[in-house]
């Protein structure tokens, strides 16, 4: 690769594509992996047999199974800050500001979220069958899925002066309010969760983290619908993983293109070379015209007075430029050989 190189924009653009590729594809096979051990995790009932289940089960342990059963406080549940009617058993508030910052680059605002205040609160809960069979739920907030529903919203929007305007556009920065939420798992939600179920030396049932490092899910959805919500995450890495390979080879495709035409320049002038070589061969002369290699020089370029093309080659000049020198030429004098 004698005189190619790669350029800075092609080898960040074929690492990028290579690491993004890298990613994607990891989290496409841990999307896949997740979804395949959902989809084989048995189903359980809760009821009186779950226990002989267990019981039955070397070390009383099920490391992969889903449950599903209502909500049910071991204790005081807690009660929703906006809405007084509304009691769970797991509460989460965040308060976050939105504000617009004007991009240079695209010339438009564009809008920025950071959180300001979060808090979640939690009282242990457990889920019970329909004979009132009940599983407790250990590490809940460990667990991942879509488990709790959207209690309180509302936007606090800020008012301005003209003052206040005025300073925005020179910042750059407009504060456009402040997002208050507040989410719940409420008591009597029907929750499927998915993890290592244990039967305890107290004999009560618990569900908790898996110990093979498979994921723990707690839902508001069935199995199905969380298993097929997995499956369409992996489809969505596993065409972004195409597409940034795509782009890869793209950029491998358009390096190899130059470097095919860099060799091909190569080739030619090896070739012109090797055919001026030949034709001084084969004419044998000593001093040659510089300009066609096959006719001795016999002509002084003047005022510079280079000798160095014939007289034929001299008059096909396009400027009356000396090849040698490019000073301009105001006279030329032949020259005899004796």
């Amino acid at each position: 690769m004698d005189g190619f190189s790669v350029t800075i924009t092609e080898a960040v653009c074929l690492g990028a594509s290579l690491a993004f590729s890298g990613i994607c594809y990891y989290l496409y096979r841990k999307s896949r992996t997740t979804a395949d051990k959902l989809d084989d995790a048995p189903h359980f009932t809760i009821d009186g047999k779950l226990k002989d289940i267990l019981k039955a089960t070397p070390g009383a342990c099920l490391q992969y199974a889903v449950i599903e059963g209502a909500v049910q406080p071991v204790g005081e549940p807690l009660r929703s800050h906006f809405q007084k009617e509304i009691f769970g058993v797991l509460q989460k508030f965040m308060l976050r500001e939105h504000r617009l910052v004007w991009n240079s680059l695209s010339g438009s605002w564009i809008d920025r979220e950071q959180v300001m205040h979060q808090s979640v609160n939690s009282v242990p809960f457990v889920l019970v069958g329909s004979d009132e069979t009940a599983v407790r739920v250990l590490c809940p907030l460990q667990a991942s899925g879509v488990h709790m529903e959207i209690t309180h919203e509302k936007f606090h929007q800020v008012n301005y002066s003209l003052g206040d305007i005025v300073g925005q556009y020179f910042s750059g920065e407009k504060l456009k309010g402040q997002l208050e939420t507040e989410e719940m798992l409420k008591v009597g939600a029907t929750l499927t969760g998915v993890g290592e179920l244990i039967l305890d030396t107290d004999d009560t049932l618990n569900l908790r983290p898996p110990s093979n490092s498979a994921q723990y899910f707690l839902s508001i959805t069935d199995s199905d619908a969380l298993r097929h919500d997995l499956e369409d995450m992996a489809v969505w890495w596993k065409a972004l993983t195409v597409a940034s390979a795509l782009a890869g080879a793209a950029v491998l495709l358009w390096v190899g293109r130059r470097y095919y035409n860099h060799l091909k320049v190569q080739r030619e002038w090896e070739q012109l070379r090797r055919e001026h070589e030949r034709r001084r061969a084969e004419n044998n002369i000593e001093n040659a015209c510089v300009i066609c290699l096959c006719q001795p020089r016999d002509c002084i370029l003047l005022d510079c007075g280079h000798v160095c093309c014939c007289h034929s080659c001299y008059q096909a000049l396009p400027r009356r430029l000396c090849p040698i020198c490019r000073q301009n030429i105001s006279r030329v004098v032949p020259l005899f050989h004796v």
